[in-house]
């Protein structure tokens, strides 16, 4: 018998996925699950508004009756910094040790107890861990604690992924820190804890779930890349068979229920259940085939915001909340991609948009979708209304260039010129 020769384009793709608990009441069974790890000392990551709602203290008192202690820490920056999430790292080695992290929140927390997790097990610089070229982009050297992420908002799927997502305030960029160790031990997922969000915080955190699915399913399928040594196989992998049944079934709910959600979502259980899952069915998706353009162009937008302050949002410093961010440059940069895979594009737009007027022009039908979208739920039009204009360009681009590890996941290969004129024609989307 002949052993066949190892191919030298990739052959092998990774998935992975915490384990998950989803439902309504979810919350109030982490003392069960924290005592399953024989956690005894348990800090509680979340920010300011949302310990004022009480959750986090009622979820503190749950895990007290099964003798654990539990501290809160409630300094999670919204869009979390390097400034902030070193804060939050002195404040949990100061009064560590901890047998385990709970994270209550939106992306920010989670993101920060990703990072405060990393830190206080093994001790060094944020910078150490940040992508390149930013950052050294070291492995973490070994097993994380058990942390247990409860998501309060429906966008990141930061529950399922991988990658913790920070601003470098002196670079004025945003970028993260990718490994598989990051991933959460547990996501519990209580659509119950979703009722209150304003529906402007449910339309920008809506859009992240959008535009993970999306890139996700037109990202650069994975056989296209060049075979790498097991130790050098990053997170994103590129679109593979189980990343796609993920964003598949993501874009479906979306399509479903997500007007609804913005509109009603007060009141409609079954549309905040359908968002819920739709987040964290695409973070199981982009969080291991990944993410590219918009998210690459993202990351600049929101790291040189000047004067936006959102709807919805605390209102005391100027921000482009993340899911807002990922999807003002959508349209164009999925324009961009259609002829790397018109058949994904096309499909993508039939599950998001089952009732979309048919649009003569293959490539425009995915971008009208999104865009009639973006219109129904209240999302700015384009970069020019969060006060960006085209001399800010260069600038942006220059940050766009800094994300390698997700533009590397496009399906065609974008330059300076091709991000330039992405930018462009995002000022205004219609």
């Amino acid at each position: 018998m002949t052993v066949p020769p190892v191919p030298t384009e990739e052959s092998v793709f990774t998935w992975g996925a915490p384990p998950l608990k989803f439902g309504a009441g979810a919350c109030d069974e982490i003392g069960f699950d924290l005592a399953q790890y024989g956690a005894k000392r348990i800090l509680l990551i979340t920010d300011p508004g949302m310990q004022q709602t009480g959750l986090p203290d009622r979820i503190a008192d749950q895990i007290r009756r099964y003798d654990m202690t539990v501290e809160i820490f409630d300094g999670v920056h919204v869009e979390p910094t390097d400034d902030s999430m070193n804060k939050a790292v002195g404040y949990a080695q100061q009064q560590g040790p901890w047998d385990g992290f709970v994270a209550v929140g939106g992306g920010s927390a989670i993101d920060t107890a990703k990072a405060v997790n990393l830190l206080t097990t093994f001790p060094g610089d944020l910078m150490d861990y940040v992508n390149k070229p930013v950052g050294k982009a070291q492995t973490p050297p070994g097993q994380l604690k058990p942390l247990i992420a409860v998501p309060t908002t429906a966008g990141t799927g930061s529950e399922s992924t991988a990658m913790c997502v920070l601003d470098i305030l002196s670079l004025r960029v945003k970028t993260g820190i990718s490994s598989w160790r990051l991933r959460p031990t547990l996501a519990v997922v209580d659509p119950l804890l979703t009722m209150t969000l304003p529906p402007e915080v449910t339309a920008a955190s809506g859009m992240d779930i959008v535009c993970h699915a999306l890139e996700s399913y037109t990202a650069r399928w994975y056989t296209t890349f060049d075979r790498k040594k097991p130790e050098e196989r990053v997170t994103y992998c590129g679109s593979n068979p189980v990343s796609d049944l993920w964003c598949e079934k993501s874009m479906s709910l979306l399509a479903r229920s997500f007007r609804t959600a913005v509109e009603r979502g007060g009141e409609d259980v079954d549309a905040r259940m359908d968002m819920m899952m739709a987040a964290t069915f695409a973070g199981m998706g982009f969080g291991n085939s990944g993410v590219h353009i918009p998210h690459a162009n993202a990351y600049p937008i929101a790291g040189q915001v000047r004067d936006f302050h959102p709807a919805g949002y605390p209102s005391d410093e100027a921000m482009v909340p993340h899911g807002m961010s990922v999807s003002l440059t959508a349209p164009e940069a999925f324009r961009f991609s259609f002829d790397s895979a018109p058949d994904r594009h096309m499909a993508a737009a039939r599950m998001l948009g089952p009732n979309a007027e048919t649009q003569n022009n293959a490539s425009e039908q995915l971008p009208h979708v999104v865009t009639e979208l973006m219109r129904d739920i209240g999302i700015p039009n384009g970069i020019g209304a969060v006060g960006f204009g085209e001399g800010d360009i260069p600038d942006l681009v220059d940050g766009t260039m800094k994300q390698q590890r997700l533009l590397a996941t496009c399906p065609r290969t974008p330059t300076e010129d091709d991000i330039a004129d992405i930018f462009r024609k995002s000022v205004e989307n219609w």
